[in-house]
């Protein structure tokens, strides 16, 4: 009976501690605010991704904005985006995108993604 137990417990400590190794997409994966965003673009070394379609990143994006739009986001994408530990903020129009390529990033092992949302909340300076 013991060794029953003591064996039991012996093959649950590898998966605890197997679990704790590896970030969740809960742990990648973060909603911010548009207020929160412009904090972190001002005090963190951030790339900031728009994943609108060219014609709507011409119309007016965020300063310092990479257009990257949501159908390019695939396991290519690591040739523009070869740190997966770099704090990565994405948004679209209306933040209905943005998600979408959020947890796309997640799923392709990028640690720290940030979904801002749309670009419709977002009430500071926007470039053409």
């Amino acid at each position: 009976m013991h060794h029953a137990i003591f064996l039991c417990f012996a093959l649950l400590i590898p998966i605890v501690f197997l679990g704790g190794c590896t970030p969740s997409a809960s742990d990648a994966y973060h909603k911010i605010t548009p207020a929160e965003a412009h904090e972190m673009m001002k005090k963190e070394d951030i790339i900031l991704i728009d994943v609108r379609e060219e014609g709507e990143y011409k119309t007016g994006h965020i300063p310092g904005a990479r257009l990257i739009p949501l159908g390019t986001i695939d396991s290519t994408v690591t040739a523009k985006l070869p740190n997966k530990k770099k704090p990565l903020i994405v948004y679209c129009r209306s933040g209905v995108r943005s998600k979408k390529a959020a947890m796309k990033l997640v799923e392709l092992g990028y640690s720290d993604v940030r979904d801002m949302g749309g670009i419709l909340d977002w009430p500071y300076e926007v470039e053409k």
